[in-house]
């Protein structure tokens, strides 16, 4: 295994649950449970700490997806990288050995019933701007979430999707929301009787641009969060097909923001566990942002993330969020 590398320069943030050791970039968290081996978080291992990423955004790029195991969904501890094989990926302790000419980011990974599937968004080299590069979601299978058999990438609205979410609907077939680039960085969906073909059904949630799209069902109600980079727009619905904002255009939750030196920034990029007594919102933010331009390569301790979690519940219909 890797003997991680400190990552101190700030001290742990207030409320911190997981930092990646290697790079200090855990971003675009999501966490399963398996009954055999216990909770598994999967996220984007930016190189936000690498001593020469490259120009521009490339420490955005190149990244693996770190993983990380806990027995309890809130202590974890850093278990390696999925590295590619000739079937598709296999968990990696030892990783990252070296930075690759491939990009994967913001991991879905859900149970189907029989089999986990994961999500994932691919790009091609490590880009150093963000426009002209495709990105395509590609699905994973595994029996046990350390090696993952590739498929083909999905086809959907075009070559420039990112952050899958996939559930089970009412309806009885599954849907996949997904931040389209190409339009402007809405929520598109498409839909699945078997997990096998997908048919595009639009526009789910329109307007401001915005990424990181999250569905799921608390108190009879099917809720779904988005992240507009100043905290997590919440929308309502009963059908999983037709979605309305909660507060009104401007309100979200988790926008608190302080001064760097305090550690607590806008929550970013989510999902949300639904236990027994609880629902868990895992979400990244950058604890040490000043306001600036967090993707400049020259930004510093800004890129830093770090892995939080807060507690969803309803009160008189509207989704409250406690950090």
């Amino acid at each position: 295994m890797i003997d991680p590398s400190p990552i101190a320069p700030a001290g742990p943030a207030p409320g911190e649950i997981y930092r990646d050791p290697i790079y200090d970039g855990a971003t675009d968290p999501t966490v399963v449970h398996d009954p055999s081996t216990g909770w598994w978080m999967f996220y984007t291992q930016r190189r936000a700490d690498h001593p020469d990423p490259g120009p521009g955004v490339a420490w955005v790029h190149g990244s693996r997806i770190g993983v990380a195991q806990s027995p309890d969904g809130l202590r974890w501890d850093y278990a390696g990288t999925l590295e590619p094989d000739a079937a598709g990926l296999r968990l990696d302790p030892d990783g990252p050995p070296v930075t690759v000419a491939e990009t994967h980011w913001a991991p879905e990974v859900v149970h189907d019933g029989s089999r986990w599937r994961m999500y994932l968004t691919e790009i091609d080299g490590i880009p150093w701007q963000w426009a002209g590069h495709p990105r395509r979601i590609v699905e994973y299978s595994s029996g046990d979430l350390t090696s993952w058999t590739r498929g083909a990438p999905l086809t959907l609205d075009s070559d420039r999707v990112i952050d899958a979410a996939v559930t089970r609907c009412p309806d009885g077939r599954w849907r996949l929301w997904y931040k389209d680039e190409a339009a402007g960085s809405v929520t598109k969906v498409a839909a699945s009787d078997d997990l096998g073909s997908w048919r595009g059904e639009g526009t789910a949630i329109a307007g401001r641009p915005h990424e990181g799209p999250y569905v799921f069902s608390l108190g009879g109600v099917w809720w779904m969060l988005t992240d507009e980079w100043r905290g997590m727009a919440v929308y309502r619905s009963t059908d999983t097909v037709s979605w309305e904002r909660q507060g009104g255009p401007d309100a979200v939750i988790l926008g608190e923001s302080g001064p760097a030196a305090e550690g607590v920034q806008v929550g970013r990029h989510g999902m949300v566990v639904v236990r027994a007594d609880a629902a868990l919102l895992y979400y990244f933010t950058h604890p040490w942002w000043d306001g600036g331009e967090i993707e400049d390569a020259d930004a510093g301790l800004a890129r830093r993330s770090a892995v939080h979690v807060a507690r969803l519940r309803i009160v008189d219909g509207t989704l409250v969020c406690d950090r």
